[in-house]
């Protein structure tokens, strides 16, 4: 046996499946093995391979076990001469294997190699060749003067940014999502070190090889998509945590004393510093536009309140008391801006319609509680009506504001009618062409590129591969998709190289799966178009099953009397309207069962959608029409569930 590659999977269903595409058609004329270890995986993955990759050597564990544990139990069983360690989320073109064994072969003193790899949008990735992360290393990148200076040998040094990409080289530390080892070496060096969970073992190890006498190399003569952080998102906190975590294992266990306190120390401090940050940004991400909004309603509501005292109440002289602009414009600008929320007002994209209700209500309920109010606070309803309308005219003014100046954090109206391009045989740009219409994706123009010039073609025709750039151009297409079924993942990767566009995304549509996919930078995880089961989970509707609830068992409260006499336990009632009402529970959620797990994740429910039908159904239609409730989400539906089954609501 020549190659064992071995794949560990996590959750990430859809880009092992490409992945496993990918690999079947890069060893049709190999004597290779592949082996996928799947850590618990709750999103069908084991059934998947098992269905559509029969040849794969599948180990499932009931318990997510880690990289290197998952890793190792493969590498026991393997047979190859050469031992690959591959990502789920990636893509290898045709020829890569075959390059890189040609590569080993032919340089005995190396151990391990590693590839060139490109992000989602065939950007190059810096971390396809590293150094070795000593403590000057370590502190060049956490202080960021590898990035001010990323082809300085020395500020560099961690990207090893002075070597050509293009270029092959001797490397200290190889990318465990690409990692290739020469079996005799690991018997003399050590499989994974299990003490490493999931980061910092391909540093562990790449450094054993060379430790053990063996050479490490980045070798550009082929190429991987790698879709970077589909098992946890890149920038997230928990990622800092774990990442530094293991840096500081790998330190206590390579380094010199010294070195090794001096390398912790400073890998705490960036702990420290990063959490700080990111508190900081997403408290500031969540207050900065109300805060916005806030200032300049304010402004606002002191200039109408200093004309209509000087011009209409205190015309021969005085003034509202000073609690009025400290206190009470204050609190009526919070309540409008609550109002707003809870109107969608902040949801993405910004729709009119929404700022219009939230202005509406904002208005009625704020004269509703000043009716209330004592006399000694009631300074002037003109005030309310006006400052009410200017609130509604400012959010408006800012949202103008960022719509001209083409802020893509501040979208307005619609979601964007994306323009596409579908690149491959006639058949497969017309099924993809079907899939996108059956999704929530809002598509405007869609053009089909064919992989050379036929007499006969479709209607959505533009042109052919050698025209994709020209044609990217003039149709000013937003995303282009490949259809892997038939162009090589060389030639698709080539495309994404050559097309230097930062605003076009690039997708991939497998053959024969009814989902498209990719991702649009190294820090976020990759995009999936598929038939949209998420409706349940956009905000607007989280947000409006949640007061749906709330007001469900508010009424539910005052009814009570009456609802105990067709409930069967008026203890259980009152325990399930105490749950919904603190949120342990919602009133409606999906009947149990075992394939929830591909469903949006919401609270356990009360009722379901078949709480009120008599009849047995399989697990099949009980899945279907959880699966149902999910895509097609109405409080209408809550509340048709609700009034079909008040004598079970205990």
């Amino acid at each position: 046996m020549k190659l064992s590659i071995i794949i560990v999977n996590y959750n990430v269903k859809h880009f092992l499946e490409q992945c496993l595409q990918s690999v079947h058609k890069a060893i049709q004329n190999m004597d290779a093995e592949v082996f996928v270890v799947d850590n618990n995986s709750v999103d069908r993955s084991v059934e998947m391979v098992a269905e559509k990759f029969p040849w794969v050597k599948q180990i499932a564990n009931k318990e997510n076990t880690g990289f290197s544990v998952a890793n190792n139990q493969a590498i026991r069983i393997s047979k190859g001469e050469y031992i690959l360690l591959l990502n789920p989320d990636t893509i290898v073109e045709e020829d890569t294997f075959e390059k890189c064994l040609t590569f080993m072969d032919a340089t005995p003193e190396a151990g391990g190699l590693g590839v060139k790899m490109v992000d989602g949008k065939g950007k190059f990735l810096p971390e396809s060749k590293r150094s070795l992360p000593t403590p000057s290393v370590a502190f060049y990148k956490i202080f960021g003067l590898s990035s001010l200076f990323p082809k300085s040998k020395r500020f560099g040094a961690y990207h090893l940014g002075h070597l050509p990409e293009d270029e092959t080289n001797e490397v200290d530390i190889l990318a465990g999502a690409y990692m290739l080892m020469r079996k005799k070496a690991l018997d003399k060096v050590g499989l994974l070190d299990e003490t490493f969970f999931m980061y910092g073992e391909d540093i562990d190890l790449s450094y054993r090889l060379v430790k053990g006498g063996y050479k490490n190399y980045y070798f550009p003569e082929t190429r991987i998509i790698h879709y970077k952080g589909e098992s946890t998102k890149k920038g997230s906190l928990n990622y800092v945590f774990l990442f530094y975590k293991a840096m500081i294992i790998f330190a206590k266990k390579h380094f010199s004393n010294k070195n090794a306190r001096l390398f912790s120390m400073l890998i705490n401090l960036a702990i420290y510093l990063r959490a700080f940050l990111s508190v900081i940004r997403r408290y500031f991400n969540k207050i900065a536009l109300p805060a916005f909004d806030f200032a300049m309603i304010f402004a606002g509501m002191i200039y109408l309140k200093n004309y209509w005292e000087a011009n209409h109440r205190y015309i021969e002289g005085g003034s509202y008391p000073d609690i009025l602009w400290q206190a009470l414009i204050p609190a009526y600008i919070l309540l409008w801006l609550g109002i707003d929320k809870l109107s969608g007002v902040y949801d993405k994209p910004f729709k009119l319609p929404k700022l219009v209700r939230g202005t509406l209500y904002g208005l009625v309920t704020l004269l509703a509680i000043y009716a209330l109010l004592p006399e000694a606070f009631r300074f002037s309803r003109a005030l309310i009506l006006l400052g009410s309308i200017w609130a509604g005219i400012a959010i408006l003014i800012s949202r103008s504001v960022f719509k001209v100046l083409k802020l893509k954090s501040f979208q307005w109206g619609e979601q964007v009618h994306k323009r596409f391009l579908i690149a491959g045989s006639e058949e497969e740009c017309v099924r993809v062409y079907n899939l996108l219409q059956q999704t929530e994706i809002k598509t405007g123009f869609i053009g089909f590129i064919y992989l050379e010039e036929t007499q006969d073609h479709h209607n959505l025709y533009v042109g052919v591969l050698d025209q994709l750039e020209e044609a990217v151009g003039i149709y000013d297409i937003d995303e282009l998709i490949f259809c892997s079924k038939d162009l090589s993942a060389q030639k698709i990767i080539s495309q994404m190289s050559v097309i230097d566009r930062h605003d076009l995304d690039f997708k991939i549509a497998p053959e024969e799966s009814m989902y498209v996919i990719g991702s649009n930078s190294i820090n976020t995880q990759g995009e999936l178009y598929a038939f949209e089961l998420n409706s349940i989970n956009k905000p607007e509707n989280i947000r409006n099953k949640r007061l749906f609830d709330i007001a469900s068992s508010i009424t539910l409260l005052i009814f009570f009397p009456v609802l105990i006499l067709v409930s069967k336990s008026f203890l259980g009632l009152l325990k399930n309207i105490l749950s919904v009402l603190l949120g342990l529970k919602s009133w409606v959620s999906y009947h149990k069962s075992d394939k929830n797990d591909t469903l949006p994740k919401i609270k356990e429910g009360i009722l379901d959608p078949v709480s009120h039908l008599k009849s047995e159904y399989s697990a099949l239609t009980i899945f279907k029409l959880n699966m149902l409730y999910a895509r097609e989400y109405r409080l209408k539906n809550d509340l048709n569930i609700i009034l079909k089954n008040l004598n079970r609501l205990a």
